[in-house]
């Protein structure tokens, strides 16, 4: 079952007010920063709508507040795919799904970047894989959708602070509108 652009503000609307897995942000505070990120890097609409969109699996399931300290990794990466399919093409669903092996490749590609991550996301990393090797990163960047998702990892990242304003959620829900599946036909 396909998910509704209400479907989405809803899930925010009820889920969207707890705790990012070990961090000082909401979930909901997570995902407009991360798209605030990627809207001033200038990003297009579906890079935009992917970087909001991103952990929208932690929304659809309830393992309970930072599941890695549990020892579970919840491949919410791929969790919200099924749902979005229908809404969105490959633009902004790939880098969704490429997000998780995105902070995998960093990790071996880019001197320091480990080190940078947050508690929770090196936690996870563990259990997401552990970095990747030579032949491992290689092979990821090849994929269609990757370069995006290194992109998107890295909005992830640092998209962490406490307070930070951002534009509401309807901003970048109109954005999303505009990069739907048959949006353009809607548009003529």
């Amino acid at each position: 079952m396909a998910l509704s652009f209400s479907d989405i503000e809803q899930l925010f609307a009820e889920r969207g007010g707890e705790r990012y897995a070990g961090e000082a942000v909401t979930q909901l505070e997570h995902a407009l920063q991360c798209a605030v990120l990627a809207e001033a890097a200038g990003a297009d609409d579906e890079l935009v709508t992917a970087a909001l969109l991103h952990d929208l699996g932690h929304l659809l399931h309830d393992l309970g507040e930072t599941p890695s300290l549990q020892g579970v990794d919840d491949v919410h990466q791929y969790r919200a795919l099924p749902f979005l399919h229908g809404l969105f093409g490959d633009a902004v669903t790939a880098p969704i799904k490429l997000h998780v092996d995105a902070k995998r490749y960093l990790c071996a590609a880019r001197p320091g970047y480990f080190t940078a991550l947050s508690e929770d996301s090196k936690r996870s990393l563990g259990l997401q894989g552990g970095i990747f090797n030579e032949a491992q990163a290689q092979g990821f960047i090849a994929q269609q959708g990757a370069a995006e998702a290194v992109r998107l990892r890295v909005w992830d990242d640092l998209a962490k602070t406490a307070g930070l304003a951002t534009p509401p959620l309807a901003h970048f829900m109109e954005r999303a509108r505009r990069c739907a599946r048959g949006a353009s036909e809607q548009a003529s």
